[in-house]
């Protein structure tokens, strides 16, 4: 059940969990009796396969799917076959640490040009003198 992210990452049997509940939706008969809907739980605070930086990334790209535990949760529901929602999961979860795995690139800060900033400044100069032109009309 070990998950392979790409040459460096591999995700161990013990960093998940799998549960499996009815699942909503169609089905007929079937969806009362049959757990299809697949919960994957990836211990994702815990795992030594991945750095702080990438388990922070991770978190941000988990959202609400990040438990207080560190956990990353994974409901999947979307067909009526139990094997095919386990490997969906399987997938989501493989494409989200392949996203937090890619750092960030680093800003380089760079210098307005003057052009952009007389742009600006004749910008401003012409929204004030709008501005300027507003309020009480005399009686001349």
């Amino acid at each position: 059940m070990a998950i392979r992210i790409d040459d460096k990452v591999t995700i161990a049997d013990w960093e998940l969990s799998e549960s499996f509940t009815r699942s909503s939706g169609p089905g007929g008969q079937n969806v009362n009796k049959v757990s299809s809907a697949v919960e994957l739980r990836f211990e994702a605070a815990r795992s030594p396969a991945l750095t702080p930086a990438q388990k922070a990334r991770l978190k941000r790209i988990a959202g609400r799917k990040w438990t207080s535990e560190g956990a990353l949760l994974i409901r999947v529901e979307d067909t009526r076959s139990q094997a095919r929602n386990r490997e969906i999961a399987e997938e989501r979860l493989a494409e989200m640490i392949r996203a937090a795995l890619v750092p960030p690139k680093r800003r380089v800060p760079t210098r307005p040009t003057l052009g952009s900033k007389r742009r600006r400044i004749e910008a401003k100069k012409k929204r004030g003198e709008v501005k300027a032109m507003r309020g009480k009309v005399s009686d001349d």
